[in-house]
């Protein structure tokens, strides 16, 4: 395996000034987001691609190779391209592994790797879950209350992304002949596929869901599909303050996902 894994880090987050700078049980989110791509098998180069100086000195205080990006990026998919200009780097595979993702499991960007070495004509992956059972009801009853939370996807007979959306689809008017798929916010990109996307306008589905992915979807781009398994941790990321004490219990109840 070898792919450069970029982690979007901004400082100056409207709902969490300074996030990629708090302290998560002990280390900074930013750290522990970058442990994890480290810990990720193959010769990877991992770099923190942010737009504060702040977060560069921070991630030197821990070893991390780090790059400036413009402020004007408007998502995570801008600043990733932007640091692969900026760190020359020479990989064709790229992941962008969000900055707030510190309950990713290593595996998880493992079969995305994989999924790309093993499909040369695969321009975007990206990974989702299976939801069934227990966890499937706590997705439904987490919608009554935050209906803008999480997504799901529907995919074709060869994995490829068909529709993202914020609503639990696909419909079950009739069970048992179709499952639902949480659909897990990581990208990894072939360079030119990451070029292309970068190239596209904004889309009315794009707009309407506030889902950057259904973008390259709208202009008949592929984004292949990557069934993967939490092997019994649980998903979850940081958006707000009120998450640190949630993603602290995981990891206190389910212990560090990259030892020290």
């Amino acid at each position: 395996m070898s792919a450069a894994i970029i982690i979007p880090a901004r400082y100056g987050s409207t709902r969490f000034a300074g996030k990629p700078l708090y302290k998560i049980a002990g280390f900074s989110l930013l750290e522990r987001v970058w442990r994890i791509a480290k810990a990720v098998r193959g010769d990877n180069r991992v770099i923190i691609a942010t737009e504060d100086e702040r977060i560069i000195a921070h991630a030197k205080s821990f070893g991390a190779e780090a790059v400036m990006t413009p402020d004007s990026c408007s998502n995570g998919t801008e600043r990733v391209f932007a640091a692969v200009k900026a760190a020359a780097i020479s990989q064709d595979i790229i992941l962008n592994l969000q900055g707030d993702a510190l309950l990713t499991p290593p595996w998880v960007l493992e079969a995305m790797i994989t999924a790309m070495e093993n499909a040369p004509e695969v321009e975007i992956v990206t990974p989702a879950v299976r939801l069934e059972g227990p966890a499937l009801e706590a997705f439904r009853q987490h919608k009554l209350t935050t209906p803008a939370s999480g997504s799901t996807v529907v995919f074709d007979t060869q994995f490829n992304a068909l529709y993202f959306s914020k609503a639990i689809i696909p419909f079950m008017r009739k069970t048992g002949v179709a499952s639902i798929h949480r659909h897990i916010g990581l990208y990894g990109y072939r360079r030119k596929g990451l070029e292309k996307y970068i190239s596209l306008p904004p889309t009315p589905l794009e707009t309407a869901e506030a889902l950057e992915q259904l973008r390259p979807l709208e202009h008949g781009m592929k984004i292949r599909v990557v069934i993967v398994d939490y092997q019994g941790r649980t998903h979850g990321s940081v958006d707000a303050p009120e998450d640190v004490p949630v993603v602290e219990a995981i990891i206190a109840r389910e212990g560090e996902l990259v030892p020290e």
